[in-house]
C-alpha cells in the first residue's frame, strides 16, 4: 500500500500536473517541449521523488505530481581531474549542475535482462539521477580498469575480476570481466 502524500498545512495538492519528462531529459508541458531553459530549471529545483518511486513539483504552497520515464536528468558532460585512484569525475547534467561522482553520488550501471544494454547513472541528489549520454558513458569506460575486489558467495568469498572506475577514493563498479576462451 502506498504511503500518504505527506502535505504542510499550507500546501494545497494539485495532482497531475501534465508535465512529463522523456527518457531523453526532455522536459514537456501537455506533451509539448518547455523551450525556455529558465523554466525547466526552476521546475528542477522543485523537483522531488517520495519513496515510491513518484515524482513531485513542490513549492511552500503547493505540491503536483509529474510523470518521468526514466530519471528527470542527463549527464551530458564528463570533466576528469588526476589519475589513477586520485581521479576525480564530475559531472554536468542538462539543467547545468555539476556532479562530482563519490560516496555521496555513486555511478551505478542497470543492464537490460533482455538485451544487454548498459544504462549508466549517477546520483545528482535526493533519490534524483541524471543517466549518462552515450558519448558519456564512452569517455567514462575509457576510463576504466580492471581491479580485483573480493565477493561474498553465502559463506564464502571469492575474488573477483571487475572493471570500473576510480573517483574521489572510490572504485565504481562498471561490469564483471569474463574469461575470454
Amino acid at each position: 500500500m502506498a504511503k500518504p502524500i505527506p502535505l504542510t498545512d499550507d500546501q494545497t495538492l494539485c495532482g497531475n500536473l501534465d508535465i512529463q519528462i522523456n527518457s531523453e531529459g526532455l522536459w514537456l508541458y501537455r506533451g509539448t517541449p518547455i523551450g525556455r531553459k529558465e523554466i525547466v530549471n526552476l521546475f528542477a529545483s522543485v523537483l522531488s521523488m517520495d519513496e515510491n518511486g513518484r515524482y513531485w513539483l513542490t513549492t511552500p504552497t503547493e505540491k503536483g505530481e509529474i510523470f518521468v520515464e526514466d530519471v528527470p536528468f542527463q549527464a551530458i558532460e564528463m570533466d576528469v581531474l588526476y589519475q589513477n585512484e586520485e581521479q576525480v569525475l564530475s559531472f554536468r547534467t542538462n539543467i547545468n549542475e555539476v556532479i562530482i561522482a563519490d560516496i555521496d553520488h555513486p555511478i551505478r550501471i542497470e543492464t537490460n535482462p533482455e538485451t544487454g544494454e548498459p544504462s549508466p547513472y549517477i546520483m545528482v541528489r535526493d533519490r534524483l539521477e541524471a543517466r549518462l549520454t552515450r558519448t558519456v558513458f564512452y569517455q567514462l569506460v575509457d576510463l576504466g580498469v580492471e581491479m580485483t575486489v573480493e565477493i561474498e558467495q553465502g559463506k564464502d568469498i571469492i575474488n573477483e575480476q571487475v572493471f570500473g572506475v576510480w573517483s574521489s577514493k572510490k572504485f565504481f563498479h562498471i561490469g564483471k570481466l569474463t574469461q575470454q576462451n
